[in-house]
């Protein structure tokens, strides 16, 4: 009878503290473990990243470290750590945390009107892992410029501006090559029986659309645009646009932070392959990334009579256009007493 008792008082004592040991350990995995006032906060944890540096990265948004180490080690976290992007909200519990940090999110990129690959890695590579350094790389690589038919004066012309989504840990490669990808699905049949039909490469429209998105903001007015200059390439009249040489001043001074409001006669004469004052037909590649809207207007070009074009005073943001030296030479005097008036010298 006396062992019967020690037994029953025995079983009690452990349902109770199995009970106290099943509530406490419910506590560390399903109590709200977070450790910032905002909503939401963004963790990223880098390729190859072990627990150790998980943690670390981790550490600041929890406010129990040990409790939420206890939860990754019975979840397996430990050994199957994930790079990625990772969403942590307010109040999250550590089985919540766990979870959340198996489920990498994507990062949706948005890009256009970049001057140089060198503009348009640092812009990509402050928004994935990979940084502008790899990225330069991998632009610039000599097997891939060759095996898809590119140039390092030419490979910007692959970026379509567009918004994409990648996994915030894509590797430099794996960037460049999904952007190959995207180029050749956007130079669809379609597309390229138009450039053919201008006598263009694809390459070629890119070059010529920077140009174009360069010389106007104004969308309605780019196909206009372009028709002036296809009319100067097929009566083998050099562009003798001011973006070209613009672009070849900053190149040759290396400074692309350069403001340029007026194109000085002597930068006329800068020696450069983008200079079109002084080359007859294109560039060796664009002047700037131009966006679809400028590739349409080279491919859908207003049909026009225009040789030349100026910038207009009377409707800002525009141009006149002229067919004859002379009708351009009073649009041109024009913009020149507007840009004296207002004093403008560079």
């Amino acid at each position: 009878m006396k062992i019967k008792k020690i037994v029953a008082i025995f079983s009690v004592l452990l349902v109770l503290a199995l009970s106290v040991y099943g509530y406490m350990l419910y506590r560390k995995i399903f109590s709200a473990n977070t450790n910032f006032s905002e909503k939401e906060v963004y963790v990223y944890i880098p390729t190859d990243a072990n627990y150790e540096t998980a943690e670390k990265i981790v550490a600041p948004y929890v406010e129990n470290l040990d409790n939420f180490r206890m939860v990754a080690e019975k979840k397996s976290y430990i050994t199957n750590v994930k790079p990625g992007k990772f969403l942590l909200k307010k109040g999250m519990n550590n089985n919540d945390i766990i979870n959340s940090l198996r489920i990498s999110l994507p990062v949706k990129l948005a890009f256009n009107n970049q001057e140089r690959l060198e503009d348009f890695a640092g812009r990509i590579g402050s928004q994935i892992e990979a940084d502008s350094t790899s990225l330069m790389k991998a632009f610039t690589d000599k097997a891939f410029l060759d095996e898809n038919g590119f140039t390092e004066e030419n490979v910007l012309s692959m970026f379509i501006p567009n918004s994409y989504e990648f996994f915030w840990n894509t590797s430099a490669e794996k960037f460049r090559d999904r952007m190959a990808k995207e180029y050749r699905a956007f130079w669809n049949d379609e597309r390229k029986a138009k450039a053919e039909a201008q006598n263009l490469t694809p390459l070629e429209v890119s070059t010529l659309a920077s140009i174009v998105h360069k010389e106007t903001v104004k969308t309605d007015e780019r196909p206009r645009v372009a028709g002036v200059y296809l009319n100067r390439l097929k009566s083998g009249i050099k562009l003798e646009a001011d973006p070209t040489v613009i672009y070849a001043v900053k190149k040759e001074a290396n400074d692309f932070n350069r403001v340029i409001k007026r194109v000085l006669y002597k930068d006329l004469e800068t020696v450069s392959p983008y200079n079109t004052y002084r080359n007859f037909g294109l560039p060796p590649g664009p002047i700037a990334m131009p966006d679809v809207s400028a590739i349409d207007a080279v491919l859908n070009p207003e049909k026009h009579n225009y040789i030349y074009f100026c910038a207009s005073v009377t409707n800002f943001g525009y141009h006149e256009f002229a067919v004859t030296p002379a009708q351009h030479e009073v649009n041109r005097q024009k913009y020149v007493a507007w840009v004296n008036k207002q004093g403008i010298k560079r």
